[in-house]
């Protein structure tokens, strides 16, 4: 999955929100990449947008997205209809909001196949038995509603039916909101184990550091609509480049209990008339140059699979 330069704004009456503003990444076959940042940094749009889910008032404004050298942005909505779920999925982050509430979680799994395959009633009913099995529901819950089910049974039952036909790519937008500690090891370790069984990409949208550091390969941490550092999990960790990055590892929690919680104080600029210079520097602690408030950093590679914008870094 390659995205080049992908503009997704928001319409208001205040004008265009440039809720994704100019977003470039690579996803490897088999590669887990997780998006963080604070609420409202354009993760879940920039989902939304490579799988062209996007509804007014929201729209694409602009970039290019190629999924397997075919470019998304160009199909037709019956051509992009026939390739979702079967050639790449989203895990929701309401799972209750998600599933249709007077359906059986059979009848939801078995729709999503048949809306892309002709098979028999066996066959059908073999595959949904092998998906209840594989994310680690009892057989029992085939036959059961949403409302019957908890709130880990009800998210493992939308994997199911997200990973029904194997796709090649799948997006899990904070799939352990409001899960327990126990649960949401559960699904992590399941999402981890896609790329083994299918051989898929994941791109795994959260808000929480600890979960990108047991689960992704690479990291992506996007501020106001922009990418502002990429690498690989442990060289993020290990050498945060952009201030952004440091604060929300600082604001993390270390069970060893050796450093000082840090709160970012402040708060995120306004999308529909962004500042000029770098969107981050009133937040900064690191801020002393007066090209951040000229010129707006770009994402430039500073090592092997290492990327960040922050013109901070280039005076090091």
């Amino acid at each position: 999955m390659e995205v080049h330069d992908l503009k997704v704004y928001y319409m208001t009456a205040a004008g265009a929100a440039r809720a994704v503003d100019g977003v470039s990444l690579v996803i490897t076959r088999g590669e887990i990449v997780g998006i963080v940042g604070e609420s409202g940094c354009g993760k879940s749009t920039l989902a939304a947008g490579i799988l062209r889910l996007v509804r007014p008032p929201c729209y694409v404004k602009g970039g290019r997205v190629l999924f397997d050298g075919v470019d998304l942005m160009s199909l037709g909505h019956e051509e992009i209809r026939k390739m979702r779920l079967k050639r790449f999925s989203w895990i929701p982050q309401g799972s209750m909001n998600s599933l249709n509430p007077i359906k059986r979680i059979r009848d939801q799994i078995r729709d999503g196949i048949l809306a892309h395959e002709e098979s028999s009633h066996t066959d059908v009913s073999k595959r949904i038995r092998e998906l209840i099995e594989m994310v680690g529901l009892p057989p029992e819950t085939a036959m059961m509603y949403p409302h019957e089910l908890s709130g880990g049974m009800r998210q493992r039952a939308v994997i199911a039916i997200a990973l029904c036909l194997q796709p090649q790519f799948v997006v899990a937008d904070e799939p352990t909101t409001a899960l327990d500690v126990v649960v949401q090891r559960a699904v992590l370790q399941f999402i981890t184990g896609i790329k083994d069984d299918f051989g898929s990409s994941v791109m795994l949208i959260t808000h929480d550091m600890a979960v990108t550091a047991e689960t992704c390969d690479r990291l992506a941490v996007m501020y106001a609509g922009k990418l502002v550092e990429v690498g690989r999990v442990e060289d993020v960790f290990k050498e945060p480049l952009h201030p952004y990055t440091k604060a929300l590892i600082e604001a993390t929690p270390s069970l060893l209990g050796k450093r000082k919680l840090r709160m970012l104080s402040g708060f995120p600029p306004s999308l529909v008339n962004p500042m000029p210079g770098c969107r981050f520097r009133e937040r900064c602690p690191e801020y002393n140059c007066q090209k951040c408030g000229d010129e707006e950093p770009s994402l430039h590679e500073v090592g092997s699979n290492r990327m960040v914008a922050c013109h901070l870094w280039w005076g090091k």
